[in-house]
């Protein structure tokens, strides 16, 4: 028995893993400028300016933050035309929640400079996406 036939195959659990891959770049944004600072009363008039000038591990969450973003219209597309072709729900649970697990730790690599590691990490969560897209070319 393999572990996605383990997975239930509701499609709420892909819409919860959809809801939290939005709400992580929020997540990485808020350490990177409590992290760095981030005084609400002046830094708040302009905040991009902000974490445009901060360095170190505040400056690598708000990189965090802005691949997060980057990734997830493709995210979002994968999953949305998985479901669209009648990809098994819990093969779209399962790399749903697996991309959301590896961009987490792509962001704790991201802010402890563990770069080639997060690359590594980079890719396999595209590989989710593509292999959902994948699986949605099989179903037609």
């Amino acid at each position: 028995m393999s572990l996605v036939n383990l997975i239930p195959p509701d499609i709420k659990y892909a819409v919860m893993a959809v809801v939290v891959a939005c709400l992580l770049p929020y997540v990485f944004a808020i350490l990177s400028k409590k992290v760095g600072g981030f005084d609400f009363k002046t830094d708040n008039h302009h905040p991009r300016d902000f974490l445009a000038k901060t360095t170190g591990l505040s400056a690598r969450l708000n990189a965090a933050q802005a691949n997060s973003f980057e990734s997830l219209p493709i995210f979002i597309g994968a999953v949305l035309l998985a479901m669209y072709c009648f990809v098994p729900q819990n093969i779209i649970n399962f790399l749903a929640w697996f991309y959301v697990l590896l961009r987490v730790i792509f962001g704790v690599a991201y802010a402890y400079d563990l770069a080639m590691f997060r690359s590594v990490i980079w890719g396999l969560s595209l590989m989710c996406c593509l292999q959902l897209f994948y699986f949605s070319i099989k179903m037609l």
